[in-house]
């Protein structure tokens, strides 16, 4: 654990482990720097990890302010601690909102981004009013979350058709996913929903054909939602291709982790030997 202190006086938590070029992760909602699971283990092998705790989650400070939470905010905050951490350009993975956040920053900061990885990731709702419907349903989950508390909540989103396949986990691997979403606070995961949810980013459609670093965009092929969205963003993005991980729904990285990451760890080769 690396609380970096921004110079602002905010802190971002940071937790680099293995050997080897640098890889950003970037977790999904309710997730964490540490709950990676076996996923980080195997990349590790290869990679030196660099995990970033996003506003209002793990060990990253969750102030009540929401302008901290904004996406365009969240993505510098990331961008700086990173470098503070000693990586200013790396390869960037990110899983569901991790991935967008990981999206925003390709499109803001591509000097930091030498190849990127999204897992179960959207590049936002182009509709405007698709966009305002998701805002409004946010909004109210994150009051809900504020009222109810976290376990409660937890238990609503354990619950929710998306994550189906992950009951399927051995109970030692989902209690630790538990542990994780249960030690955020609902500020942090409240304000999360405001700032930078799905209703509330810019959505980037149009930025994509911009994006011209390798990218590699994975879904889980029991998730067909994420996986006709992914087709979607590699139609858009230049050097981009798509790729499903067998045997697993939305958090493929996590229930399918060997399947996972021996394809995010031959694309990242590849790529680093087709490097000028």
């Amino acid at each position: 654990m690396t609380r970096i202190r921004l110079a602002d006086g905010h802190h971002v938590n940071v937790e680099v482990d293995g050997t080897g070029l640098p890889l950003v992760l970037l977790h999904g909602f309710t997730g964490s720097a540490g709950g990676w699971g076996r996923f980080a283990e195997l990349l590790r092998e290869r990679f030196t990890t660099v995990a970033v705790d996003l506003p209002g989650h793990g060990l990253s400070d969750a102030p009540a302010e929401i302008e901290r939470y904004e996406m365009a905010r969240a993505v510098d905050d990331a961008v700086a601690a990173v470098a503070l951490a000693g990586f200013a350009r790396a390869a960037w993975l990110g899983y569901s909102m991790g991935g967008r956040t990981a999206l925003h920053v390709a499109a803001a900061q591509p000097q930091a981004v030498a190849s990127l990885v999204l897992v179960g990731a959207s590049a936002g709702l182009d509709c405007t009013e698709e966009r305002l419907a998701r805002r409004t349903a946010d909004n109210a989950l994150a009051a809900r979350i504020e009222r109810e508390g976290v376990p409660a909540f937890v238990r609503y989103w354990e619950s929710l058709p998306l994550f189906a396949t992950m009951r399927l986990l051995p109970e030692r691997e989902r209690a630790a996913v538990r542990a994780g979403r249960l030690a955020n606070s609902a500020t942090g995961l409240a304000n999360s929903l405001r700032g930078m949810g799905t209703g509330a980013q810019e959505p980037l459609q149009h930025r994509l054909r911009e994006l011209t670093m390798p990218a590699l965009v994975l879904a889980g092929e029991f998730d067909p939602k994420f996986v006709a969205i992914g087709r979607e963003l590699v139609e858009m993005m230049p050097a981009s291709r798509f790729a499903t991980v067998a045997g697993a729904g939305h958090a493929a990285h996590l229930e399918q982790p060997e399947a996972a990451a021996a394809l995010v760890c031959e694309f990242l080769l590849n790529t680093t030997r087709s490097a000028p």
